[in-house]
C-alpha cells in the first residue's frame, strides 16, 4: 500500500488524503532519507575539452571513425549508477531508531512480531534488513520486551548484553545503573566478561560495572507499564533522575549525604504525591516553585 502511494506521489497523482497516509509510513521516511543523502552526491569532474581533444587526436590516425558513445549521455548514466549504488548501499545498511520522549511511553513491534515498550526518554536501534539473520538491537534507557520465539535475540547496552531465545524481560540502562528482570523464560546477562543466567522471577542490579544485588520479583510485568516506578535499594540520585524523566522536570538535590538509597515506588500521575513517597521515608523535605523548580533538602 505505502509503495503504491509513493509511486503515485512521484508521478504527481496523489491526493491530499493519500499524502497524509504516506507521510505516516516507514516507506516515506526511507524515501526522505535516500533523497537527503543522494542529493549531496556529485558526478566526477572532467575537463571535457581536453578529453575530447585527446579522442580527436587519436582518431586522426584511423582510416575510419565509428562513433561509439555520446559523451554527455555517458556522464549522465555514470551519475545515475552512482546514485543507484549509493541508495542501495544506504538501504542495505540502514538502521531503524525508535525513541520515546520525556514523560512518554511508546510501544513498537519489531519485524519478527516481537514487542517492545519503551519507558520515558529511551531509544532502541536495529537494522531491519539483517533482522531475520541477526536479531540484535541496542538500547539506551529502559524497555520491556516480549520476544517471539526464534533465533537468539540480543539487547546490547553500554553496560552489558542481554541474550534470550523467547521470553519477557525488562532492561534498564540508565547512566551507570543496569537492572535486568526476567518475567518469563530464561535470559543471559553478559557484562564485564561475566555471564549470569536469570530464570523467571529473578533480577539483578549492576552499578558501575559491579553486581550489587540479585533479587526475586513477584510481579508479572514492571510497574512503570502501569504508571509506577519501583526501586529496591537504589541510589537516591538515580531515583530522582527517573522522576525527572517521568515528569519532564528538573530537581535540585541539596544533601550532605549523597549515598542515600531508596526502596519503594512513586506514581507517574501526581508529582507532589511522587515527591512525598520519596522524601518522607528518607526524612527529607521538598519544595515546588514554578520559577525556581523543585528542590529536595534535609530537614
Amino acid at each position: 500500500m505505502s509503495e503504491q502511494l509513493l509511486h503515485k506521489f512521484l508521478n504527481n497523482e496523489i491526493t491530499d488524503t493519500e499524502m497524509e497516509i504516506l507521510k505516516a509510513s516507514d516507506v516515506y521516511r526511507d524515501y526522505l532519507k535516500i533523497a537527503s543523502h543522494t542529493s549531496s552526491l556529485q558526478t566526477p569532474q572532467f575537463n571535457k575539452e581536453r578529453v575530447w581533444q585527446n579522442i580527436s587526436d587519436r582518431n586522426k590516425y584511423k582510416k575510419k571513425t565509428i562513433p561509439l558513445f555520446n559523451y554527455r549521455s555517458l556522464l549522465k548514466y555514470a551519475a545515475l549508477l552512482v546514485i543507484m549504488f549509493a541508495g542501495y548501499f544506504y538501504l542495505a545498511n540502514m538502521d531503524v531508531s525508535v525513541t520515546s520522549q520525556l514523560a512518554e511511553k511508546r510501544s513498537y513491534v519489531l519485524p519478527d512480531k516481537s514487542e517492545v515498550t519503551l519507558n520515558a526518554d529511551s531509544k532502541i536501534t536495529y537494522n531491519k534488513n539483517s533482522w531475520e539473520e541477526k536479531r540484535i538491537l541496542t538500547l539506551r534507557g529502559e524497555a520491556f520486551f516480549k520476544v517471539s520465539k526464534g533465533k537468539k535475540f540480543d539487547v546490547e547496552t553500554s553496560q552489558g548484553t542481554v541474550r534470550v531465545l523467547g521470553t519477557q524481560f525488562n532492561v534498564q540502562n540508565r547512566d551507570k545503573h543496569f537492572h535486568v528482570s526476567c518475567y518469563e523464560g530464561l535470559v543471559e546477562v553478559i557484562f564485564q566478561d561475566q555471564s549470569i543466567q536469570l530464570s523467571a522471577g529473578n533480577s539483578i542490579i549492576i552499578e558501575n560495572g559491579k553486581l550489587i544485588a540479585q533479587q526475586t520479583i513477584t510481579t508479572t510485568k514492571p510497574g512503570w507499564l502501569f504508571d509506577e516506578s519501583s526501586f529496591e535499594n537504589v541510589l537516591l540520585e538515580n531515583v530522582i533522575k527517573e522522576l525527572e524523566k517521568q515528569y519532564s522536570v528538573k530537581v535540585e538535590i541539596n544533601l550532605s549525604d549523597t549515598s542515600k538509597r531508596f526502596t519503594g515506588a512513586f506514581t507517574h500521575t501526581n508529582l507532589e504525591d511522587a515527591l512525598k513517597t520519596i522524601c518522607v521515608p528518607l526524612q527529607l523535605n521538598y519544595s515546588i516553585d514554578g520559577k525556581r523548580g523543585i528542590k529536595i533538602y534535609e530537614e
